[in-house]
């Protein structure tokens, strides 16, 4: 700010800086806020220079903190001045002042457009800094159309283009509707041929805004910002100021990387080679030097660069030299690059074939797990837990252990959960988990959750070969002198259970069992000592010999408890008290605990629960989404060769479900299982594999299932049904995505299916990723896709072989030819070495997937809809009952997720719902849509459609009808209570939009 010659506030500023302290300043403030109060009132002896000394003081007075409540008209007045002095004053100290919503603002709302559309390039940047920092929706709808000139005009000088690119960003995040998608996307692609690098960096600025929320318009702009780039890596024609220690523009370059990563994916094979190799460049040209600007800057561009690698699913080549150079970032001093290589090498968790890369730095990640940094701690730990697999989980949950005494507080609860998880998912052999979580236990019993121990126990009352070591173990850890009331929990419960399987081991007979479990009778809380009442009442049941000594005692404890002030504790004393006595009925009533059903882990879901990080994607996070496979606790069950099962692994959130029988090659019943995922499953093996199964973490996969067969029912032991129609609702949630990338929980114990989508007009590219999760390879794989009459599908082969561990893409391109509500199916068979199966899998490709909103003014639609009513007629019009009574708003927004542009208020009666949507095939045909809804009963709805093709119209109006109501059989449409009858069908639609015109 020019303040010279301003003798007044210099002195006002310097008497605020020499006042000694907080109370004199407040003085002096309050002295002047008075002084300025009283000339305001006064203002027609002002003169300019007065009240912009007067404004500046306001400022200053603001900046320090205090509240300045008047003189809001003053300094917005300056803005209309002629001069630069006071309208630069004005324009300042009003952005500064003064919020959005302040109601002074529409006051000059005119006298900025003028600034802006004038001719003076000054007050034009004036004009535009205010808009850009104030923003709000007024300046948005009065403004927006100035600025997009200024931005696309040739006779503006860089220095305004760049404030109008910036402007217009913030008027666009106030309000998207400022910049029509339409009228936009080739403008953008012609700015980004601007050589003005500031210029450039702040369309780019603006370009970021536009492409987040609408991707599909913006892919004219893929190529430009790829030649931007490469400009930028080459140096190409970088001026000096814009060159940051020797590195081109690094904001730019971060920008154009963070465009492209808004992009699925980039087909055309020259834009893509192009991309990689300035990204490429960027890897082999990122050195670590002394001067700590460079550094941050250069680090900027990589691990964008990192990231934009990570997402366009790069060469395994690239892939592994990514996972290199992070390498070495773990292992500099710089915390920063430290904590940024773990936290991106986390990331890298998200790619396939790159595990391997990442294991060979493990060394270094124990190594983080010490750092004097917390924040770097919980990056190694996060990298840790999403690194691990069967090959080196016993490492790394030993390491996890041994790290848990010394760790800090405020991360050994998640560690302590992360090491369970791990030790469950991963275990060699179930006694290997029981010790690793009583050590767990042992060695951080205070962030032990319940969830925890109540884990293990499950696991041992479901495997009898168990249960002795388990009792065992328990009763070891009892002995050791400072016992944490948690392994008292799971040591009494197991002893309780299981101690009678002991009686031959020495200093296990039931009087010692009671008596070193009820040392710790007096020193542990309630809810702890109704589990040890319960143990004892078990041990007193399994005594193979009546000891009326430790019948005595038990008694005695149960007597004494009886007026326990805990109802809990004295219902349990009282009871077992009277069960003691009854003899032989006591075992019917307190009989071993029955095996618990087949589960999900409680530990995954309180892990995704309790995650508090910061990070974007949390290795938790990509856990949830990678692993498929969680150990459950597993039914008793004896195979022939009298081997126990340790660890099946199934899909997570499963049930377990009972599968029906179905006769195999040698006439007898085989269970085999239940494909609830497929429209026809044929197993041609005797020894079927584990059943699929699945539940509600498993919508996704869910939502492939053949939606029609809706008398197939799903059933767990625990008696909860789940029919076909329910699962037809997450077939629905996903069917609405536009873009997406799915990657199921799981098909079955051997094979992961993952899809990545993308849509654009009647072309659409479907990449399925087929994983074998199995240590043997699957062979004979074929995938054949059986597509309907009205695409065109172009698939890739998939290898006769899927190795042990590994992941195969099948890339598929469509193409929609004519309108149908036809899905292609996925017939897909392998053979993993002992049995052949095959099943088929429908695809989400539907007809809303080659729907996109259509937005027309509503003079326009009128015309429209009266030409599709004229001869001949092309509106099709049903009325259906069974509606899903959804609310009006609901209904919209059912619409909305086909795709369906809702046009609110073109419609005069307020219970219609108006739309249009653009269908692509060969020929893109404009669709209108109207439903005409009875208020006084929501299931009953008369359905529009009106499209110049009316076999499309035939199609959309029984697709929209599906995803609105399920319709009988035979049941046939009559007209609703309030509307025209059918007969008046061909003049009621347009007569109540013709209101409009």
């Amino acid at each position: 700010m020019a303040l010279s010659g301003m003798r007044g506030l210099s002195v006002f500023i310097s008497d605020v800086r020499n006042c000694q302290n907080k109370e004199l300043e407040r003085a002096r403030v309050d002295k002047e806020l008075a002084n300025i109060r009283t000339k305001f009132k006064n203002d027609k002896g002002l003169t300019p220079y007065e009240k912009k000394k007067y404004v500046w003081k306001m400022l200053y007075i603001f900046m320090l903190g205090y509240d300045v409540d008047f003189g809001h008209m003053e300094a917005v007045s300056l803005i209309s001045a002629p001069k630069y002095a006071e309208k630069q004053v004005g324009y300042i100290v009003t952005s500064s002042l003064l919020n959005e919503n302040h109601d002074f603002l529409r006051l000059v709302i005119n006298t900025v457009r003028n600034d802006i559309i004038g001719r003076n390039e000054t007050f034009q940047c004036l004009a535009l800094t205010m808009v850009g920092n104030i923003g709000g929706k007024e300046f948005s709808e009065s403004l927006a159309p100035d600025v997009q000139k200024l931005l696309i005009s040739n006779s503006c000088r860089p220095l305004v283009r760049k404030k109008a690119a910036l402007c217009l960003l913030r008027l666009y995040r106030k309000n998207p509707d400022v910049v029509s998608v339409d009228g936009w996307a080739d403008r953008m692609s012609q700015l980004l041929d601007e050589r003005e690098i500031g210029v450039l960096t702040a369309v780019m600025s603006l370009l970021v805004a536009l492409v987040a929320n609408n991707p599909d318009a913006y892919w004219n702009c893929v190529s430009k910002c790829v030649r931007v780039l490469e400009r930028l890596t080459r140096s190409q024609d970088i001026p000096q100021e814009y060159t940051y220690y020797g590195i081109p523009s690094p904001w730019l370059q971060v920008k154009t990387m963070r465009v492209l990563q808004y992009f699925p994916a980039i087909d055309d094979p020259n834009i893509r080679r192009s991309l990689f190799e300035v990204l490429q460049r960027v890897l082999m040209g990122t050195d670590a030097v002394k001067n700590i600007n460079k550094n941050n800057a250069t680090h900027a561009v990589l691990f964008e660069a990192l990231a934009l690698v990570m997402h366009l699913d790069a060469e395994k080549d690239m892939m592994a030299q990514c996972v290199g150079l992070l390498g070495k970032f773990i292992a500099v001093r710089e915390p920063n690059i430290r904590y940024l290589g773990l936290e991106n090498m986390t990331r890298m968790l998200m790619v396939s074939d790159v595990q391997e890369s990442i294991k060979r730095h493990q060394v270094q990640i124990i190594t983080s797990l010490r750092d004097p940094d917390i924040s770097i701690r919980r990056r190694s730990l996060d990298l840790l837990y999403g690194m691990c697999d069967v090959t080196n989980a016993k490492d790394i949950v030993e390491e996890l252990l041994q790290y848990l005494t010394t760790a800090d507080f405020a991360i050994r609860e998640e560690l302590a959960l992360k090491a369970a998880i791990l030790a469950e998912k991963f275990a060699p052999d179930l006694s290997w988990y029981v010790d690793v979580i009583l050590q767990l236990i042992e060695k951080a019993g205070d962030f032990v959750s319940d969830d925890i121990w109540y884990r293990v126990v499950q696991f041992v009352t479901n495997n009898d070969d168990l249960q002795p070591y388990a009792a065992a173990k328990a009763r070891d850890f009892l002995d050791k002198p400072a016992v944490h009331e948690t392994m008292v929990k799971v040591a009494g419960y197991l002893l309780g259970e299981y101690s009678h399987l002991l009686s031959r081991r020495p200093g296990c007979s039931p009087k010692e069992v009671f008596s070193i479990i009820h040392d710790k009778f007096a020193t542990v809380s309630t809810p702890t000592k109704a589990i040890l009442l319960s143990a004892y009442i078990k041990i007193l049941l399994h005594s193979q010999t009546v000891d009326p000594e430790l019948q005595n005692h038990v008694l005695a404890v149960f007597r004494k408890n009886e007026t326990y002030l805990d109802a809990e504790v004295q219902q349990r004393a009282s009871e077992y008290y009277a069960l003691s006595r009854k003899g032989p009925s006591m075992v019917d009533v307190m009989a071993e605990m029955p095996k618990f059903p087949e589960r999900q882990s409680a530990l995954l879901k309180k892990a995704e629960d309790t995650e508090v990080d910061v990070a974007d994607t949390s290795a938790t996070k990509l856990r949830l989404m990678q692993l498929t496979s969680t150990a459950v606790v597993v039914a008793d069950q004896k195979p022939a060769n009298g081997v126990h099962p340790a660890l099946t692994r199934v899909p997570s959130g499963q049930r377990n479900i009972e599968a029906p029988t179905v006769p195999v090659a040698n006439g007898g019943q085989s269970p085999a299982p239940v494909d609830f995922l497929a429209i026809e499953a044929a197993p041609t093996h005797s020894a079927p594999e584990s059943s699929p199964l699945v539940g509600p973490g498993d919508s996704l996969a869910l939502a492939l299932m053949d939606n029609q067969a809706s008398t197939v029912q799903v059933s767990s032991r625990s008696g909860s049904m789940r029919s076909a129609e329910k699962t037809a609702a997450f077939f629905m949630k996903i069917l609405s995505f536009r873009q997406a990338d799915y990657y199921f929980p799981c098909y079955n114990v051997l094979l992961q299916i993952g899809l990545k989508a993308e849509w654009r007009g009647n072309q659409g590219r479907i990449v399925l990723f087929l994983g074998n999760k199995h240590t043997a390879p699957l062979l004979s794989v074929k995938a054949v896709i059986l597509p309907p009459r009205h695409m065109q599908l172009l698939t890739s082969n998939v290898p006769d072989t899927i190795p042990p561990r590994a992941q195969v893409q099948c890339p598929v391109e469509v193409t929609n030819l004519s309108p149908s509500r036809e899905i292609p199916v996925l017939d897909f068979s392998y053979n993993n070495s002992s049995a052949m199966v095959s099943f088929k899998l429908r695809l989400p490709v539907i007809m809303s997937k080659f729907l996109q909103g259509a937005t027309l003014a509503p003079a326009d639609y009128i015309a429209r809809w009266k030409a599709l009513m004229g001869p001949p007629n092309k509106l099709l019009q049903e009325v259906v009952r069974g509606v899903k009574p959804l609310p009006l708003q609901e209904m919209s927004d059912l619409l909305g997720s086909l795709h369906v542009a809702i046009a609110p208020g073109y419609d005069p009666n307020v219970n219609n719902i108006v739309g249009a949507a653009t269908y692509f095939s060969e020929n893109p045909t404009l669709c209108l849509i109207r439903i005409e809804t009875d208020p006084a009963d929501r299931t009953q709805i008369r359905l529009t459609v009106g499209t110049p093709d009316t076999s499309v119209a035939l199609e959309l109006k029984e697709y929209i009808k599906e995803r609105l109501v399920d319709i009988p059989s035979g049941a046939a449409p009559t007209s609703l209570p309030g509307m025209p009858s059918p007969a008046d069908d061909l003049v009621g639609p347009a007569a109540s939009l013709a209101g409009l015109i």
